[in-house]
């Protein structure tokens, strides 16, 4: 496979782990780098001295010899660098959320069809071996019927001042469950709060219903004095917990759960439950940087024309939930269609 030449725009957060990767890889070559701000890209520059830099991205647009952009710049700059991106005829790697809006996602989604572009959304957990471990696991049968979905990722910070807790945190768990359900969505209730003047909330708890009993529920946080990142799913055969802040365990797959008996004569409620006390299997999880396999499958995408795991529709449905959670944020927790 030939090196694909790369340009990553934005130098901050996330910037200088996609750099770290697009020139590790055997199958991309990183020309360039972008930042407004020139003392990231010095940065940069100063542990890969051949690698460009420039504070326009339109330079490394107009420059034919790069086919595709990485882009780490905040949310609501997303949809005009990648159009512009796409427009110019590069491929577009772009990190969660796709885009702050809907229509701007819709957008990209019909710009990349129309140019035969790969649109790729970088929701990274996707890319980690546990998570495809856990949707081999749903794939398979082996949970049974799902149940419920219930997350909690919550930290200290940090306070976004763009945007609220949802869009900062909830994208990866919401991509997660998109990705391991394949139920789709009808309706979210949202609730939430704001602590500081910025008026953006920075705590919220999300309930996402589906057509039938399937429930999830997402706990967002940036006030905990603690850290914690799991992730419950029940189902029906099995249970699993995914926490990706335990090293050595990351799941557990809990062969417990319950069955609902039907007595011929009428008995007491507890008579009708009857509960299953198996064993917990931890399987071995290879740790595998994420966005190493992110950028590698980013680049055989492009060379086989390839659909991403995570591509511009994924994204936007990652963007319409996230949508809806802020429109029932704003109206007091009100019932809003996905």
């Amino acid at each position: 496979m030939r090196e694909i030449k790369v340009g990553v725009i934005g130098c901050g957060y996330w910037g200088p782990n996609l750099v770290r990767n697009f020139n590790d890889s055997t199958y991309t070559d990183i020309r360039y780098i972008c930042d407004i701000v020139q003392q990231r890209i010095d940065s940069i520059q100063r542990r890969h001295p051949l690698i460009r830099g420039t504070r326009s991205y339109q330079d490394i647009l107009q420059d034919d010899t790069i086919e595709a952009v990485a882009i780490a710049t905040p949310v609501n700059t997303h949809y005009e660098i990648a159009r512009a991106a796409l427009e110019a005829g590069k491929h577009v790697f772009v990190e969660k959320p796709l885009t702050a809006r809907v229509k701007e996602a819709e957008n990209l989604v019909n710009i990349a069809l129309r140019k035969n572009l790969v649109l790729f959304v970088d929701h990274i957990y996707m890319y980690t071996n546990a998570v495809r471990r856990i949707k081999d696991c749903l794939t398979g049968g082996e949970l049974g019927e799902i149940y419920y979905f219930d997350s909690v990722r919550i930290n200290l910070g940090l306070f976004q001042r763009d945007i609220n807790v949802v869009w900062d945190l909830a994208p990866h768990d919401l991509s997660m469950m998109d990705y391991f359900l394949e139920e789709k969505p009808v309706s979210i209730v949202a609730t939430g709060s704001s602590h500081t003047e910025s008026g953006f909330e920075d705590i919220a708890y999300i309930t996402v219903r589906f057509k039938g009993s399937l429930i999830a529920h997402f706990h967002v946080n940036w006030m905990s004095p603690v850290k914690l990142r799991r992730i419950v799913i029940g189902g029906s055969k099995k249970m699993i917990v995914f926490d990706d802040l335990d090293p050595a365990e990351k799941i557990k797959i809990y062969d417990k759960g319950f069955r609902v008996a039907r007595p011929r004569k009428k008995a007491f409620y507890q008579s009708l439950i009857q509960y299953r006390l198996g064993d917990m299997h931890a399987p071995s999880i290879d740790n595998t940087e994420a966005l190493k396999i992110a950028v590698d499958h980013f680049a055989d995408c492009i060379q086989n024309r390839k659909q991403p795991v995570t591509d511009g529709i994924a994204g936007l449905r990652i963007v319409r939930m996230l949508e809806a959670t802020d429109r029932s944020l704003k109206k007091g927790g009100v019932k809003v269609a996905v």
